[in-house]
């Protein structure tokens, strides 16, 4: 499946603003629901609904949401932040909280 359908399969996000995702108090990341983001937000909403954090396992299962974009994000690291921080949970990151922002 491409990234396209599978979002069509992932709950949906019009009831959020943004996506923080947190090391502690910390935040590290926030991914705005606006075009360009929204599917990224779709992505680790899912992954925080199913998971309750973004850790290793999560992250693996994010790696295969993505579906081509990881390898693009493989071939080309700094191109999709979105994937290279659940690539770098799989090889031993600090897992995340997640912070959802209403819209």
């Amino acid at each position: 499946m491409s990234f396209k359908d599978i979002l069509d399969t992932l709950p949906t996000i019009d009831h959020l603003a943004a996506l923080e995702l947190l090391h502690g108090d910390d935040v590290v990341a926030r991914i705005d629901n606006k075009p360009g983001q929204a599917g990224s937000v779709r992505v680790y909403h899912a992954l925080f609904q199913e998971f309750g954090a973004i850790d290793a396992i999560a992250a693996d299962k994010g790696l295969r949401l993505y579906a081509e974009h990881t390898a693009d994000a493989e071939a080309f690291p700094g191109k999709h932040p979105n994937i290279d921080r659940l690539i770098a949970l799989i090889d031993g990151g600090t897992p995340l909280a997640v912070r959802l922002i209403a819209a």
